[in-house]
This record gives structure tokens, C-alpha cells and sequence, in this order.
């Protein structure tokens, strides 16, 4: 453990997930020109990643269990291998069937691929590094999503739709080859413990399911990382470029701002969560208020939010990646290692349902205003906007109480193993005697 060994496994587990974002996020800026491309409305084009991601989501525990079972090695292989099948039909399709059939392979691949990273760390690191490796891994995979604004954007304009998706099935190839080569499960002689049920059995999905610390996870990651979700895979680039009317060019850098500001969040995240582990749902409670005031603020200023407003949004908007992998966190804290990726596979399904649920009624909201006449500046007003992604504020308060539902379970839990958490109250007035001391 701990050896340059367990950094090369770990580096290429990382390389993977890098990749399996790019292939992710890769339709979320090419929103525009695939509504052209397949002749589609606003409904039609949220189909294409809202149906991906409700295979991500639906594949959650399932890919949770296998990769309890057959480790990650297969299963990032796997993975890969589904991802170059997704784009390399996505490359050649011209209907929107044989697009969203794409997109569906790219969504079980990726699927396959974060859960199974993430169970590397418990087998190859010693606990106290997990917390900050796993804001790493979050960190360093979203520079796929960099990847996928600027240079493959790019490549889109330059050399056209084909083969830009043909390159990002070639870089699922070198996955492929790589993680057979160099990830291993374990290191030679490790085995972990278990309580006495089959890796990857219907009673380790149940004891994960009972642990109220993995529902405190799945509800964390499901509040603070849709918004994130919707704007970056779906739609972020058609709301600023369409609604607010930025140019393409500076909604592509406030993509790439996204990206820079979600790689910076990540370690402090991390040593946060080293330092105060007891405080790890009230930092998601916290980011998900900033959440919610941003949006309001973007929606309700009359006319084209400023930049600088802009801005503040996306950044807020980047914090949120981060922070859901508090719910990792959780998961790992709260289960023994055999069950680790079934109760991640728990909590990653959280965010995913969310986004899905937010994309298909931002598209559906968008085209009922179009047909009944109420945006007469067109499908991608402003004004229709204003009134659709504001439906993600309803999915924020239903996270919210899932969060403090499952807090109080827990804490409950804590205090019968003799582990109080005192409210922030007590902390803040024993802090300011401390100081008047």
C-alpha cells in the first residue's frame, strides 16, 4: 500500500475516469449544433442526455455490485468498451434514434467507471488519504470536461462532427489497453474483511441500503451535484448563448472557468473533511443555500445577468462537483470495505436521478411555453428560461429534507456509540469564549 505501485494503478483508474467525463460532457457543448443536425426541439435534444443519464443511474447499484464481485480492472475495461461503441455510433448517426442509442452506450460505460476508481483507494491507500485521493480522482476527471469545451469543440468546428466523435472512441481505445496492463485490484495478498455475505449479493445491497450514513450520502450527492449536471452536460450553453446572449466564445470560457474553478475546490474540500468529519452535512447544506440564492439571483434580475453575476453562478455551480463527493465520503466511513462499491454505487445515483429528473423538465417546460404561445421570442428565450431552470429549485428542497432526514438517523446512531455532535451554536459561543479567554 502506498507505493509508487499503488500511485501507477491509481493514475491510470484516474486516466479512465478523465476520459469517461470527456465522453460525458462531450454532448452538453454540441447542443445547438445537434439540434440541427437531428432536427430537434428543445424536448428531443434534453432526451439524448436525459436518457443517458437515467441509464447511468439506473446502472448505479447494479455496477456497485459488480464491481464488489469482479473488481475494477474488469469493469473500468468494460466501461471503455461501451463508451467507444456509444461515439463511435454517435459519430455516424443522422436520426435522433440511432443518436440516443449512442448516447446510451456512452451512459453504460460511464456508469462503469467512477464507482469502480473509487474502490481502488480503500485496497491500495491507507485510510487516512482516502478522503483527499478521492476529491483527487473527482479533481483531475473533471479536466475531461475541459477537454471536451475547448479542444474538442474545436475539432468539432474545424473538422466537422464525425470525426471529432470518431477521436473520443480512439482515446476509450487507449483506456482499454491501458487498464489491462497496469490496474490491478489489490495488492498481491491483500483480501478484505467481510461480515459473512457474498461480495456482490443481494445482502450486502440490503446491509449498504440499512446503513442510514449510505442515505445520508446518496441524499448529499443528490442535492448539491445536479445543478452542476444540468449546466454543464445540457443546459448551460444553450441558456447563455440563446438566452442571455453571450457569444459562443464567452460561454465557452465560462465552461472552461467551471472546470478551473471545480479542480482548485477540490483539496481544500478534502482536507475539510479530514479535519471536521462531523461536519460534513452542514458544508452541504451550506453549498446547496448558495446554490439556490445564485440561480435566483441569475433569473429574477431583470433583463441579461452581468458577467460578473454569470460568473459568480458558474462558480458556485463548480463548488457543487466537489462537494458531492462528501457523499462518497460517507459511504466509505459508514461501510466495511467488501461493501464499499455497492453502497458508492448508492450514493452516485443520487446527483444522477436528480440531473435526469431537472434536464427533462427544463426541455418539457421549454417546448409547453413554446407550443402554448407564452415565449414569442422563441424556444430558447429568456424569459422561458427564467421560468424552467427555476424548477430546479423545487429538487434542491426536496434534497434538503432528504439531508436532514437522514442526519438525524445518524446522529442518533453516533450518540448510542457515545459520539455526540454538538450544534453549531454550542461550537460557535464555546469558539468566541475560548477567545474572550
Amino acid at each position: 500500500m502506498n507505493s509508487w505501485r499503488a500511485w501507477t494503478v491509481w493514475g491510470i483508474g484516474v486516466l479512465a475516469y478523465l476520459v469517461a467525463v470527456m465522453q460525458r460532457t462531450s454532448f452538453g457543448v454540441v447542443g445547438l449544433e445537434a439540434s440541427e443536425r437531428f432536427h430537434a426541439g428543445g424536448t428531443l435534444v434534453s432526451a439524448f442526455t436525459v436518457l443517458q443519464l437515467v441509464v447511468y443511474a439506473s446502472l448505479q447499484i447494479p455496477v456497485g455490485l459488480l464491481v464488489d464481485r469482479f473488481g475494477t480492472r474488469m469493469m473500468v475495461t468494460v466501461g471503455a468498451t461501451f463508451m467507444a461503441l456509444g461515439q463511435l455510433q454517435i459519430a455516424v448517426a443522422e436520426t435522433v434514434v440511432t443518436g440516443i442509442i449512442g448516447r446510451m452506450l456512452v451512459g453504460m460505460g460511464d456508469a462503469m467507471t467512477f464507482v469502480s476508481v473509487l474502490r481502488l483507494l480503500p485496497a491500495w491507500f491507507e485510510g487516512r488519504r482516502a478522503p483527499v485521493l478521492s476529491q483527487l480522482t473527482g479533481m483531475l476527471g473533471q479536466i475531461g470536461q475541459l477537454v471536451s469545451v475547448l479542444p474538442f469543440l474545436a475539432l468539432l468546428h474545424v473538422w466537422g462532427w464525425t470525426p471529432a466523435f470518431l477521436g473520443l472512441a480512439s482515446l476509450s481505445l487507449l483506456v482499454i489497453v491501458l487498464a489491462l496492463a497496469g490496474i490491478r485490484n489489490a495488492p498481491p495478498g491483500a483480501s478484505a474483511p467481510s461480515d459473512g455475505a457474498a461480495e456482490g449479493s443481494r445482502a450486502v445491497l440490503a446491509a449498504a441500503w440499512r446503513q442510514p450514513g449510505t442515505r445520508l450520502g446518496l441524499w448529499s450527492h443528490f442535492t448539491v451535484q445536479f445543478s452542476g449536471n444540468v449546466f454543464a452536460l445540457a443546459w448551460g450553453f444553450p441558456f447563455m448563448v440563446a438566452g442571455q446572449g453571450y457569444s459562443p466564445a464567452q460561454a465557452a470560457g465560462l465552461m472552461a472557468f467551471f472546470v478551473a474553478v471545480a479542480l482548485l475546490a477540490g483539496p481544500p474540500m478534502g482536507r475539510f473533511v479530514s479535519r471536521f468529519p462531523l461536519r460534513r452535512s452542514t458544508l452541504v447544506l451550506g453549498i446547496t443555500a448558495l446554490t439556490a440564492g445564485a440561480w435566483i439571483a441569475v433569473l429574477a434580475i431583470p433583463g441579461r445577468a452581468p458577467l460578473w453575476l454569470m460568473a459568480l453562478l458558474v462558480a458556485i455551480l463548480a463548488i457543487g462537483g466537489p462537494s458531492s463527493m462528501i457523499g462518497f465520503d460517507f459511504a466509505r466511513t459508514f461501510n466495511p470495505s467488501h461493501r464499499l462499491g455497492t453502497a458508492t454505487g448508492i450514493v452516485n445515483s443520487g446527483g444522477f436521478v436528480a440531473a435526469l429528473v431537472a434536464m427533462f423538465l427544463i426541455g418539457y417546460l421549454l417546448d409547453v411555453q413554446h407550443a402554448l404561445g407564452l415565449s414569442p421570442q422563441g424556444l430558447y428565450s429568456l424569459d422561458a428560461f427564467r421560468i424552467a431552470l427555476a424548477a430546479q429549485l423545487l429538487i434542491m428542497a426536496v434534497g434538503t429534507a432528504g439531508i436532514l432526514g437522514a442526519r438525524r438517523k445518524v446522529r442518533r446512531d453516533l450518540a448510542v456509540q457515545g459520539i455526540r455532535v454538538a450544534p453549531l451554536r454550542e461550537v460557535w459561543a464555546d469558539y468566541w469564549r475560548s477567545r474572550g479567554r
